[in-house]
């Protein structure tokens, strides 16, 4: 019976040895975990800021499309001076809140006149809002007493909510006049930054926004024009907490943490006012902040209205990772220590060995000859390995061309068709809201050439119809693409090819023609495929510089390399012939029955089965 050998007896026999290659061996593992922790926290940081500026950008145009609803209304005032409770209401009802803006809970219209007008206005807005049902108050002005000058809420929808909110006098509040007064001599949308007391709370933060509104066709170039013109001002309060979380909720990361702070001084002089925290409760409104160290924290600007919003995300570094990020840098750290480890030890039997190399010719030419089959075995292994990643590459590459198409298509064309009809309906009654309809439908249209062209770039759907029709396809778009000549010849013969060989054969004309346009320098490239016996052949020949003669061993470069890999997975061979200044011509040739001895064998390769002799 044979004795066990051991292969490093020199290294396990020396103490000291020993110890160095196990200090070695865990630093190398040390870095190695460090090295890949620092790597997966860098890319969990920067998905982390990506989503967290998606966030910001989606609260910008949210809080913008709330702008854009004020100047619809403050349009509607533009129209005619003498707008009706159930004209404001029917516009109002005709916005959708509930529905498109769910986080406006009020808008209403403001009267601006003087204390001479107060009798007349006062009485015409008794006879258009009747008395209230439950008391027979008529319609009155408040907080009582007389002021030189008065802006009263005439319109506020929805009415059942904010009835009570009719007639109040907004001008009389000291802490809002300075806003008023400014909108007005201005002509821009305005915020005073005070929370809304009837919609405010521990956790919950009401803001509002208001816009002026002129006399019909009245001259407002200068200060004095504007005061003349001034008819009152149309705005809007709407709930912060519900605007923002239910940008939280689109988020695709969960337990993100989001603090929103006022960075304008407001008029009570305050500066840094908390408008929302989502950990915030109504039993603990203000809770403190989270240590930063092991959390991902972003801080970014938003513009409201001329007040700066500080956005904070924060969300816990575990939250980021999956369960395999939360392994692999102990993985890697294995890796590197049992790497190290076979690699000392390698060394120390190879310094010992070395000494006895007379002595021990006869175990190191059986040795030499294991490793020699140990390395065909690993190059066999290579061989499979490229194999497997290659059709995962082509499946994912067609599984992803496939819910692209089936999933963001779908969806792209159905948006289209209803910008399309919401264009068509705004054509006559709304030109700005039609031209705005009319550019998304555009950008619409943009996105879905897009996708197409991604598409076509993970998988051409040419390949379906075979390989002819593919590299007919792939030679047009080469010309349309770069503007250099390509002449086909193709003998048109019916063949059966497997699609992951006719994969591979458009695969390897693509990377043809792109090195053709890298480093070629060529304006004409001729194409032939033929079939000649049971083998189909492609030649692909250009008028370039020509290939160097160190150009195939250069290092990062591995396009000649694939080209020769795919080849011989599928059994077949590859060549090619080069000259300075004269061109460059690249052969393939697979045979067609896949019964082969060459292709039986890569077929083996592929499957993950060992090679045969």
């Amino acid at each position: 019976m044979p004795q066990f050998r051991n292969p490093f007896p020199a290294f396990l026999t020396a103490r000291p040895a020993a110890w160095i290659g196990t200090s070695l061996s865990l630093a190398i593992g040390l870095l190695f975990y460090l090295g890949t922790l620092k790597s997966i926290e860098d890319d969990a940081g920067q998905r982390f800021a990506g989503h967290a500026r998606n966030a910001q950008g989606t609260i910008s145009a949210r809080l913008k499309s709330y702008s854009d609803v004020l100047r619809g209304m403050a349009s509607l005032f533009s129209t005619t001076e003498h707008v009706t409770r159930a004209q404001f209401h029917t516009y109002v009802e005709g916005l959708g809140l509930p529905l498109y803006f769910p986080a406006i809970a009020s808008i209403n219209f403001a009267r601006s006149f003087s204390d001479p007008e107060r009798a007349a206005i006062e009485r015409s807005l008794q006879e258009e809002n009747p008395p209230d049902p439950g008391t027979g108050t008529p319609f009155k002005i408040y907080p009582p007493g007389r002021r030189a000058e008065y802006s009263v809420l005439v319109f506020v929808e929805p009415p059942a909510t904010w009835a009570n909110m009719l007639g109040l006098d907004l001008a009389f509040n000291p802490l809002v006049r300075p806003s008023l007064t400014a909108l007005r001599d201005t002509g821009v949308l305005v915020s005073s930054g005070m929370p809304i007391a009837a919609m405010s709370g521990p956790n919950r933060t009401g803001l509002a926004m208001r816009l002026p509104v002129y006399r019909p066709r009245a001259p407002i170039v200068t200060l004095e024009q504007r005061r003349q013109g001034y008819l009152g001002s149309v705005g809007l309060a709407f709930n912060v907490q519900q605007l923002v979380q239910g940008v939280l909720a689109e988020m695709p990361i969960k337990n993100v943490r989001l603090t929103l702070i006022d960075q304008a001084i407001g008029v009570d002089q305050r500066r840094g006012r908390v408008l929302f925290d989502s950990i915030a409760t109504a039993t603990n409104p203000a809770p403190l902040p989270v240590a930063s160290g092991n959390r991902f924290s972003n801080t970014l600007l938003v513009d409201f209205n001329g007040r700066t919003w500080q956005a904070t995300f924060s969300v816990a570094r575990r939250d980021m990772y999956s369960g395999f990020e939360e392994y692999l840098p102990w993985l890697a750290a294995l890796a590197g220590f049992v790497t190290t480890m076979l690699l000392y030890a390698l060394f120390q039997a190879m310094s010992r060995s070395r000494q006895r190399a007379i002595t021990l010719a006869k175990g190191m030419t059986r040795e030499l000859r294991e490793s020699q089959a140990k390395l065909q075995l690993s190059h066999q292994s290579l061989r499979r390995l490229a194999a497997h990643a290659e059709q995962i590459k082509e499946g994912e590459r067609k599984r992803i061309a496939r819910e692209i198409h089936d999933d963001l298509g779908q969806n792209l064309l159905a948006l289209r068709i209803e910008v399309d009809m919401l264009a068509m309906r705004t054509r006559e009654h709304h030109p700005r809201l039609h031209a705005r309809a009319r550019a998304t439908l555009m950008q619409i249209d943009a996105t879905i050439r897009s996708v197409r062209q991604i598409i076509n770039d993970l998988r051409p759907n040419v390949l379906d119809l075979g390989l002819s029709a593919a590299v007919e396809w792939q030679i047009g778009e080469f010309e349309r693409c770069n503007g250099i000549a390509c002449v086909l010849i193709d003998e048109h013969q019916e063949f059966a090819l497997h699609d992951h060989c006719a994969t591979a054969f458009f695969r390897i004309l693509q990377e043809s023609l792109s090195n053709i346009v890298r480093h070629a320098h060529a304006s004409a490239v001729r194409v032939e495929l033929n079939v000649a016996g049971n083998r189909l052949s492609m030649t692909v020949s250009d008028n370039g510089v020509g290939l160097q003669a160190n150009m195939r061993q250069k290092s990062g470069s591995f396009g000649l390399v694939g080209i020769e890999e795919r080849i011989r997975i599928l059994g077949g061979s590859f060549g090619i012939s080069s000259a300075s200044g004269a061109g460059t011509t690249v052969c393939i040739s697979v045979p067609l029955d896949q019964r082969t001895q060459h292709d039986a064998q890569a077929l083996r390769i592929a499957s993950g089965q060992p090679a045969l002799a």
